[in-house]
């Protein structure tokens, strides 16, 4: 009983700091689920930071349209100095920006007539290279870009590549990833995940509104639902996100990554606008983000995709070959529980993780959403969080009584 009111207490008083636009806060037991259980939370996320897998991290719930738990735990930030993490400290969300951003700007295009799934991609990017072998050329479309089975390989090293390209920028990126690099496999039939292939999505973005993919984004997206603390800049003046970032790497030469997108590819080319990475984000704002989705694109009075196109979004595509596995822009985990753990349902939940630390798993026959923000690049890139993500997914999935 004493700690049913300490939770009713804690909600009272948390609803009139939710952010503006953002989900009201509640507790385990007005959402259904069993209070007690979330201790274990504390002890699986402290344990990660006392073996120094992160220095910190955020763990949000959200059932329904409400946010049942929202922790803070550990450091933002441990070099040059040490500070707290806080509920609404700013993540760099890594690949997680593949799916809160670029996924959704390729499906608001598909749903408001201006691009199909089975488009080739070479209609956007000219001179973009099919796969071809002895049997011909088989074109590579939207759907294989969005579920990582266009053949495209996963990665460039930057370095070397700037090292080679020293005037290069996204348009010439764009040019050797459409005309130089290899296709490994013929179109849906195996799963490569590629950063080039959300980076060829964010061309395609471009080409079809004639803006940059993060001005179309935060105008469509993020500040259709109220996300006030998301965008692709966190440091720069002209945006109203509180300087309150998580830190992460520290490079070779001292200098501390704060504020600036993580991944080399985004920023030492594409300049943190990226279709790969470069959303910056809160887990208040993502709590909005994902009760958005488990309701169908349209969360507080506010839509950003059709209930028919979410439910598009997160099917796996009948004619990729079942070994691709993926849905639109989000991962599914089959028998997978690297991620969403073991209680939960795999044909009904599905997520993304980012390489910083970050993940987001959505559970649509329960509504409930996990969001973990952790930086575990910081100050070094070591640890995993897997083995945490995993747990806490177990841990909230066995805490659902109603």
């Amino acid at each position: 009983m004493r700690n049913s009111l300490i939770w009713l207490f804690a909600a009272v008083l948390l609803s009139a700091c939710s952010g503006r636009g953002g989900l009201q806060r509640s507790n385990p037991a007005a959402c259904g689920m069993d209070e007690e259980r979330f201790a274990l939370v504390d002890s699986v996320v402290a344990a990660a930071i006392d073996e120094r897998v992160t220095p910190g991290a955020i763990v949000a719930v959200v059932r329904g349209d409400k946010i049942a738990f929202l922790k803070a735990y550990g450091q933002r930030q441990t070099v040059p100095s040490e500070l707290p993490m806080t509920e609404n400290t700013v993540f760099d969300l890594a690949s997680v920006s593949k799916c809160l951003g670029t996924t959704i700007a390729v499906m608001q295009l598909i749903e408001r007539g201006r691009l199909r799934l089975t488009d080739r991609v070479d209609r956007y990017i000219p001179g973009f290279v099919n796969w071809q072998d002895a049997d011909g050329e088989d074109p590579i479309t939207i759907q294989d870009l969005l579920t990582h089975s266009s053949g495209l390989p996963p990665y460039i090293h930057p370095q070397s590549y700037l090292s080679e390209h020293p005037s290069a920028d996204a348009d010439s990126l764009m040019a050797y990833i459409a005309t130089e690099l290899p296709r490994s496999c013929k179109p849906g039939t195996k799963q490569i995940y590629s950063c080039l292939g959300f980076i060829t999505l964010q061309h395609v973005v471009e080409q079809i509104t004639g803006e940059r993919l993060c001005d179309y984004v935060q105008r469509n997206v993020f500040d259709a639902l109220g996300m006030s603390s998301t965008c692709y800049f966190p440091i720069d003046g002209s945006r109203l996100v509180p300087p309150e970032c998580a830190a992460t790497e520290v490079l070779e030469d001292g200098h501390v990554l704060l504020g600036e997108v993580h991944d080399p590819t985004a920023r030492l080319i594409n300049k943190g606008n990226s279709g790969n990475a470069g959303v910056f984000s809160s887990a208040p704002d993502i709590c909005v983000m994902a009760a958005a989705l488990m309701n169908g694109g349209e969360i507080l009075g506010r839509r950003i995709l059709g209930r028919e196109t979410v439910r598009l979004m997160f099917e796996i595509p009948r004619d990729n070959d079942p070994a691709v596995g993926r849905a639109l822009g989000w991962d599914t985990y089959g028998d997978k529980a690297v991620t969403s753990g073991d209680i939960f349902d795999k044909g009904s939940t599905f997520g993304h993780t980012g390489y910083t630390g970050t993940s987001i798993i959505m559970n649509m026959r329960t509504r409930t959403a996990v969001i973990i923000l952790a930086n575990r690049v910081h100050p070094t890139d070591s640890g995993s969080m897997a083995a945490t993500r995993a747990a806490v997914a177990n841990i909230v999935a066995g805490a659902i009584v109603q």
